[in-house]
């Protein structure tokens, strides 16, 4: 299993680079976060599907899901879109001639669009900035590493549980761990690449993008207790599915992109 997630992470850190030096020709790294919202939201509604605690509108939330990620694109307002996803769905449950749990599955559709297509559009917003696709690189650079050393420090040093109840896996010393290596990868990586940015302020906006990928990765966890999932999928082997490997980083756009707006 661990040579499987190592592998794994390889070939997907290989994607991911090779999409962003490809983002200069076409707008790949919009196909590919549009990719991944896609599947994600569908594993999301599928887990709550197999749980019999709603039905989601399945179609109509991926549909929704991928606006909300080229919006920013053509420059779309996000209220609308808003708008949009909270009357469509409600419609929906009012046609169908199953209305059984009609509030659980219209509040369910909404959640998987604004969880994985809203939050994952700040990815889609922050490329266009200024040094927009150094901004995305240390964004993913820090959540992988903090996910990473959170892993490993985990397995070998783990003693003191911090959210048995959600994730019994989680500890501690795995979280501080994951801290430290987002703060070293995110530091050298802003540098590296030349990001307009202080060390204090490299190693600031680490910290925080760790913090918020770990409770991003908690919220998923607590979403998968519920369900009675162990995994949300099986696409990528070590790991799961789409959406375990993607739920710490929907978190870390955000703060990336409102760091750049309010502090740089």
């Amino acid at each position: 299993m661990l040579l499987k997630r190592v592998i794994t992470s390889l070939l997907l850190l290989g994607s991911l680079l090779l999409v962003l030096w490809a983002n200069n020709y076409f707008p790949a790294f919009a196909i590919a976060a549009s990719i991944c919202a896609i599947l994600g939201v569908w594993e999301f509604y599928r887990m709550i599907s197999a749980s019999d605690k709603g039905r989601p509108a399945l179609w109509l939330g991926m549909a929704l899901t991928l606006l909300f990620i080229i919006a920013p694109l053509f420059e779309w307002d996000n209220g609308v879109l808003i708008g949009i996803s909270v009357v469509l769905p409600l419609l929906w449950i009012m046609l169908r001639r199953n209305r059984k749990d009609a509030c659980a599955s219209w509040a369910f559709t909404l959640a998987g669009i604004m969880y994985l297509g809203w939050m994952a559009s700040y990815y889609t917003t922050l490329i266009q900035l200024d040094n927009g696709y150094k901004w995305v690189i240390l964004a993913l650079f820090c959540t992988f590493a903090s996910d990473t050393t959170a892993y490993f420090v985990g397995r070998l040093l783990g003693r003191h549980k911090m959210a048995p109840s959600i994730s019994p896996a989680k500890t501690w010393e795995g979280a501080c761990g994951g801290l430290a290596g987002a703060i070293v990868i995110g530091s050298l990586t802003a540098w590296i690449i030349g990001l307009p940015i202080s060390l204090w302020q490299a190693i600031t906006l680490a910290a925080v993008v760790s913090i918020f990928a770990q409770i991003g990765d908690l919220v998923e966890s607590l979403f998968k207790r519920n369900m009675g999932a162990k995994d949300s999928g099986r696409a990528l082997p070590g790991h799961g599915g789409i959406l375990d490997r993607i739920d710490s980083l929907v978190f870390a756009g955000l703060v990336v992109y409102y760091y750049v707006i309010w502090l740089t």
